[in-house]
């Protein structure tokens, strides 16, 4: 299945799950980023399952910096799509610094950037290609940060990642819009 040809949520976090970065992820991370609340639960919980879902959003995170840095790069976007890009870049650099800094007080270590992503680099021919990879990743992190947000052992955890939620599912609109989608394709997250 290629980034153009997700058609569910479902899909999006399967894409999600397998691209989110050098991360090994234990059971209870996968079921949590899942919305598996009954597996979670028997995995396990507290402190150092909110330190592994946060840093796998991390991880998400850092992907999207560096997909974003590659789109900027490619020579493929007009002025004002470059300029968006480069907006929710920072978006997602400050998720980033403030997710980090939760772990580091938290007692772990936050993840790093991957040397290199995979990305579809030869796919990318055009600024709608770009487009159309960026709104793919930011459709997974909204599906992602749904399943997560009402997992966190910490409700203020829980908070935090329902406001990057809110700013994904902004930029997922916003490129849907850009790429002649219905921005808002319904009235529930799944």
């Amino acid at each position: 299945m290629s980034f153009f040809q997700m058609s569910t949520p479902a899909a999006a976090r399967r894409l999600f799950l397998g691209r989110s970065g050098s991360l090994v992820l234990s059971g209870t991370a996968i079921a949590l980023l899942a919305g598996n609340d009954a597996l979670a639960a028997k995995a396990g919980g507290g402190k150092a399952a909110d330190i592994q879902i946060l840093n796998t959003a991390i991880g998400a995170e850092l992907e999207a910096i560096a997909a974003y840095q590659l789109g900027a790069e490619s020579k493929l976007l007009s002025k004002p799509v470059l300029d968006l890009a480069l907006t929710f870049q920072g978006h997602h650099k400050e998720h980033v610094a403030l997710l980090s800094g939760t772990v580091a007080k938290l007692g772990g270590k936050a993840a790093v950037a991957k040397a290199k992503y995979n990305f579809p680099v030869d796919q990318l021919k055009a600024e709608l290609d770009v487009l159309k990879f960026a709104a793919a990743l930011e459709q997974g992190a909204v599906s992602a940060y749904l399943g997560a947000v009402p997992l966190f052992g910490n409700h203020d955890l829980a908070k935090a990642a329902a406001s990057i939620l809110g700013d994904e599912a902004m930029h997922w609109a916003i490129l849907r819009q850009a790429i002649g989608e219905v921005p808002v394709p319904s009235a529930f997250m799944s």
